[in-house]
C-alpha cells in the first residue's frame, strides 16, 4: 500500500435526531409523567441522569442478507441491547455496539506446524510444504460466557454487562448492544473470517436498528427498535474492532461513526506479507482455518465443517501469495465506501495485530472522511485503563458529537495523541509527524577493513560481498541482535555512531538490498534495532491496585469502577524496534511467486512495519539482516547461505526533522 499525503476534510455535524439537548421548561399544566423523556445536556456533554440498575435488557435475532452455511435459510446474528428504561416511555437514544466472535467463548485448536521439510528455493522437490501439526495449541480463553437472558423489555437490573460501555454511557442517553458474529455463540451461520458474508451479518445488526431488517424475539415474535434513534457507533478492541472496519466499507446508512481499536485491515498482512506465510505475534502457525475453529461456537458443531474445509483449501500455506482469497479480506479494497468517522487506536508493541494494520488505514482514510488517533506504548490491548478520564473526555465528546450532533469541540481538538518512551503523552495534527523526511543510510563493511558489525552512514562506501548462515530455525531474532559489536556468521549487522541528539522515527521504514540466496530459506527478515542499555516499555501491562478509578454507575457484581494498568517495562542493552519480511520468490508481486536462482544476486525491498520510536542520544541505530525469523515465518532447514553486496544496500527511515536529526 503506498503512502500518500492529502489533506483531510471535516464533514459537519449530524443533524439533530432527539427531541431535545438540555432540559426543557413544561407546558402549563403538564407533568413530567405527560412529557417525553429527554436527554440533559451541560457544558457540551450529556449528562448521567439515567439509571443503570434498572436498565431494560433484551435479546434480538436478526435476519441477514447471507446463507453463509448453506441451509437453504438465511442466517440470523444475535444481538443483546441494555438500554435506558425511559425508551419505554418514548425516549429515544443513539447505539454504542461492539459486535464479537468471543462473546460465547472460544476453542483450543491445534496449530499449523511451521517446521517445513521442504526447499523452498526448489519447486522442483514437490516439498516444498510439509509441515506437520505443531503440539501448542492456541489458547482459547473464555471472554464471557453467554448474558442472562429475559422476557423482552423486561426491566434486569442484575444483567452484568461486560466492559465499560453499559456503566459510562448508558446513563448519559445511550443504547448498548452486543452481536454474536455467524457462527458463534447464539448467531447462525458459519466463521468464515473477515469476508463479505461475514460483514454482512454484522451490518445486518445495524440494519435492524434503523428499520431495515427484520428481528424477532425469543418467542420468535416480530420486535422492531422503535426506541432507536437509528444512529450507531460500532466499537471495538482485536477482532471486535476489525469488524467495524468490514461494516465501515459498506456504507450503511445507520453507520454514523467507528472506533476500531487495534484492529486489521487487511487479513493478508495479519497471515501473511510480502508473499511469505507469517504468524501474528503469540500464535506461530494460526491460519485463518485455525481461527474459524477457535470461534465456532454455535450450537450446529458439524454444518460448517465443509465450509472451514475450503478455508484452509483456499488460504494456501504454500506459496503465501495475495490471491482472491485474500483480497476478498483486504478492506483497504473497499475503503472509498467508508463514509463515517473513524477513531483509531493501536498499540506501539502491538506483535499480534501489527502496526501496519493501523498505519495503512489511518493512510487511506485522509481526505475522505474525519479521522483521529491514539498511540500507546503497550501491545495489544485497550487504552482505557492506561489513561481512563482522559480516554473517557475524548471518546464521550466523540459520541456526543457525532450520534447527538452537539457542538462541542472535539473536531477542533488535537487529531493525534501519541505516548512517549516515558510515558508522558504529547499531541499532534498529523501522523507521521509534520517535517518528518526519509532519510537513507547506506549498510557499509565495517571500518579499517573489518567486515563486521558493518557501519550505518548516509554515503555508499565500496561495495563488498557479506554473507549470513541461517540459524533461524533453531534461534529467535533477539538471540541473533545481540553482541552487536561481535562479528557472527548467522547475522549480519549494520550500526550508526552514537547518536548525539534523540532521533525520533515516524513512519514506515523500508529496506533495499542486493542479495543472493543458496539453500532452502526464502526468506530474507531485516530488523531495525536500539543499541544502548535503558529501561524500555514490552507490550505487556499490569494492574495497579492502589489506583482504582469509578467511572460509571453500578450494580451488583458490576461496580463500575477500574483500576489503571500501568505499563511493563524490562531493562536491556537492545530492543527490536520493528522488522520486516520478504519472500523472495515474490520479489516483484505479492501476488506471483518467481523461481529464485540459487546463488544469484537480485535486488529486493521491502517495507518493515510502521513505527513511532526515540532513539536516545548516545544510543545506535542497527539494521540487521537474518534469514528465518523463528517466531514468525516458516522455518525451513537451517544452513541457507545469504549474500549481501554491501554499499549497495540501504535502509530508508521516516524520521522528524529529517537527515538534520542524525547530524
Amino acid at each position: 500500500m503506498q503512502w500518500r499525503a492529502r489533506g483531510m476534510r471535516m464533514l459537519g455535524a449530524p443533524a439533530v435526531t432527539v427531541a431535545v439537548f438540555a432540559a426543557m421548561a413544561l407546558p402549563a399544566g403538564a407533568s413530567h409523567a405527560d412529557t417525553t423523556p429527554t436527554i440533559k445536556v451541560q457544558g457540551g456533554e450529556t449528562q448521567p441522569i439515567f439509571s443503570r440498575a434498572d436498565a431494560v435488557y433484551q435479546t434480538v435475532d436478526v435476519q441477514t442478507t447471507i446463507d453463509s452455511d448453506r441451509d437453504g435459510e438465511r442466517d440470523t446474528v444475535r444481538v443483546r441491547i441494555l438500554r435506558p428504561k425511559e425508551t419505554e416511555r418514548g425516549l429515544k437514544v443513539p447505539i454504542i455496539m461492539e459486535p464479537s466472535p468471543y462473546w460465547a467463548g472460544t476453542f483450543d485448536i491445534p496449530l499449523h506446524g511451521v517446521d517445513v521439510d521442504g526447499d523452498g528455493l526448489d519447486d522442483r522437490t514437490g516439498e516444498r510444504y510439509s509441515a506437520q501439526p505443531e503440539s501448542d495449541r492456541r489458547s482459547g480463553s473464555k471472554i464471557s460466557s453467554e448474558l442472562l437472558g429475559g422476557v423482552p423489555g423486561a426491566r434486569a437490573a442484575a444483567t452484568v454487562w461486560s466492559g465499560y460501555y453499559d456503566n459510562y454511557f448508558l446513563p448519559r442517553g445511550y443504547a448498548v448492544a452486543q452481536v454474536d458474529s455467524i457462527g458463534s455463540g447464539g448467531s447462525t451461520g458459519c466463521p468464515t473470517i473477515g469476508d463479505r458474508n461475514e460483514t454482512l451479518g454484522v451490518k445486518a445488526a445495524v440494519d435492524w436498528l434503523t428499520g431495515d431488517a427484520k428481528g424477532w424475539d425469543e418467542s420468535g415474535n416480530r420486535i422492531k427498535a422503535d426506541w432507536s434513534t437509528g444512529r450507531v457507533a460500532l466499537q471495538g478492541i482485536s477482532y471486535n474492532g476489525t469488524l467495524p472496519n468490514q461494516v465501515a466499507t459498506t456504507g450503511v446508512k445507520g453507520l454514523k461513526t467507528i472506533v476500531p481499536i487495534a484492529a486489521i485491515s487487511s487479513w493478508y498482512d495479519y497471515y501473511r506479507a510480502n508473499g511469505g506465510v507469517l504468524a501474528p505475534g503469540g500464535y506461530q502457525g494460526e491460519d485463518t482455518d485455525v481461527m474459524s475453529k477457535v470461534i465456532y461456537t454455535r450450537a450446529d458443531k458439524e454444518i460448517c465443517k465443509p465450509i472451514i474445509d475450503e478455508l484452509a483449501a483456499r488460504q494456501d500455506r504454500e506459496s503465501g501469495d495475495y490471491s482472491e482469497y485474500w483480497a476478498a479480506r483486504d478492506f483497504l479494497v473497499n475503503a472509498k465506501n467508508v463514509k463515517v468517522p473513524v477513531f483509531l487506536v493501536h498499540g506501539l508493541n502491538d506483535w499480534n495485530v501489527k502496526t501496519k494494520q493501523f498505519a495503512q488505514w489511518w493512510e487511506t482514510l485522509q481526505g475522505q472522511v474525519p479521522t483521529k488517533l491514539w498511540l500507546h506504548q503497550a501491545g495489544h490491548s485497550n487504552p482505557f485503563n492506561l489513561r481512563i478520564e482522559e480516554w473517557l473526555r475524548q471518546l464521550h465528546r466523540w459520541y456526543d458529537h457525532w450520534l447527538y450532533g452537539i457542538e462541542n469541540g472535539i473536531t477542533r481538538e488535537p487529531r493525534v495523541d501519541v505516548e512517549q518512551a516515558d510515558f508522558s503523552w504529547k499531541t499532534q495534527d498529523a501522523w507521521p509527524a509534520r517535517g518528518t523526511k526519509n532519510v537513507t543510510l547506506h549498510l557499509n563493511s565495517g571500518s579499517g577493513g573489518q567486515a563486521q558489525p558493518g557501519r550505518l552512514s548516509t554515503a555508499a562506501a565500496s561495495r563488498d560481498v557479506q554473507s549470513l548462515t541461517d540459524q533461524g530455525r533453531t534461534v529467535n531474532a533477539s538471540t541473533l541482535v545481540d553482541n552487536e559489536t561481535e562479528a557472527s556468521e548467522n547475522r549480519l549487522a549494520y550500526l550508526t555512531p552514537e547518536l548525539t541528539k534523540d532521533v525520533r522515527l515516524n513512519g514506515t521504514p523500508s529496506v533495499s538490498v542486493k542479495a543472493s540466496l543458496k539453500g532452502t530459506s526464502p526468506y530474507l527478515t531485516a530488523l531495525l534495532v536500539d543499541y544502548g542499555t535503558d529501561t524500555r516499555a514490552t507490550s505487556g501491562t499490569a494492574s495497579d491496585t492502589s489506583q482504582q478509578i469509578c467511572y460509571g454507575l453500578g450494580i451488583p457484581g458490576d461496580t463500575g469502577c477500574a483500576f489503571r494498568t500501568r505499563h511493563v517495562t524490562q531493562t536491556a542493552d537492545f530492543k527490536i524496534v520493528t522488522r520486516g519480511w520478504l519472500d523472495a520468490r515474490n520479489r516483484h508481486d505479492m501476488a506471483r511467486t518467481e523461481p529464485i536462482t540459487e546463488g544469484k544476486m537480485y535486488s529486493f525491498g521491502w517495507e518493515m512495519q510502521p513505527q513511532d520510536y526515540v532513539f536516545k542520544k548516545g544510543h545506535r541505530i542497527g539494521v540487521v539482516l537474518i534469514s528465518t525469523d523463528y517466531d514468525y515465518t516458516l522455518r525451513y532447514p537451517a544452513g541457507t547461505l545469504m549474500k549481501v553486496q554491501t554499499g549497495a544496500a540501504s535502509v530508508r527511515l521516516p524520521i522528524e526533522g529529517g537527515g538534520s536529526a542524525l547530524d
